[in-house]
């Protein structure tokens, strides 16, 4: 990391653990030092141990060397399936990182040392980037949701984000999609000249997606899940106090429950006890 952030008694001078700078896709040449992100390992993803400060300094200094490839917003959801799942594993692990957006990870990582990771929200990142979008003059390309979905999303950010860049939005067909199809979205959204590419067709889905294309997308790909929807006003987020105390995910099953009720309950159930066991 920088010398100007690597401050005293702060996460910046979390150690790393020992990784390689793994990447899924072997002809993308990655120009960054992947080993210099602190992580913890849980249940075998190296989960970034990392606050969202720490995030957003990475990304405002090393955005440009980070084109190509793509950062995974990760929860226990997509923990388990990556502990379930060798190669969605490889998939989480071969971005640039795999951000703690569930509050049980960063608990975890604080309980195995690292004292100052703090969940890092897909939201809350979002929002973040798009305030200093303006001054750094960021372009955001949107790919993934409905096209309803994306018309309401651009709408509430040009009101809430004077001056943001939005590059493009495509909302891709809900069927596989052709090779030809493919190279006419990469094409589509390069020809856009983005910083950021923000991902929002869901787990696993959109993370597989980004891996298909590390090295082919121009831009920073990051896998927002249901962020679009929080923009569009579609999903209201918790309020703040669940936020802090790690109940977002009880706000959202009580939003959805016939959804989500598997994936929260079961899937929550299923991390307490490989966790306790020491995975």
């Amino acid at each position: 990391m920088p010398a100007e952030i690597n401050t005293k008694d702060s996460v910046y001078n979390v150690q790393p653990d020992k990784v390689k700078g793994f990447i899924w896709n072997n002809s993308y040449k990655r120009t960054v030092d992947k080993t210099k992100i602190p992580v913890c390992n849980i249940l075998g993803v190296n989960i970034a141990a990392i606050d969202t400060e720490w995030a957003l300094d990475y990304f405002k200094k090393y955005l440009k060397d980070l084109s190509g490839d793509y950062v995974c917003v990760s929860n226990v959801h997509t923990t388990v399936t990556s502990y379930e799942d060798p190669e969605y594993c490889d998939i989480q692990n071969g971005g640039i990182m795999a951000l703690p957006d569930g509050g049980p990870l960063s608990s975890v990582g604080r309980k195995r040392g690292h004292s100052k990771m703090a969940r890092v929200t897909g939201p809350s990142l979002m929002g973040e980037i798009f305030n200093i979008s303006a001054e750094k003059g960021y372009r955001h390309y949107f790919y993934g949701s409905t096209e309803e979905t994306l018309e309401k999303l651009y709408s509430k950010l040009e009101q809430k984000y004077p001056g943001l860049q939005i590059a493009g939005m495509y909302s891709p067909p809900f069927r596989p999609i052709t090779d030809e199809e493919n190279e006419m979205i990469v094409k589509m959204i390069n020809d856009t000249n983005p910083d950021f590419v923000w991902i929002g067709l869901g787990a696993p889905k959109q993370e597989k997606w980004m891996a298909a294309h590390q090295g082919e997308i121009q831009g920073l790909m990051v896998g927002v899940g249901a962020g679009f929807d929080y923009y569009a006003d579609n999903i209201k987020r918790a309020p703040e106090f669940m936020q802090r105390n790690n109940l977002e995910w009880l706000y959202r099953l009580l939003q959805d429950p016939k959804r989500l009720f598997n994936r929260y309950l079961l899937t929550n159930t299923k991390f307490l006890k490989l966790i306790a066991i020491g995975k």
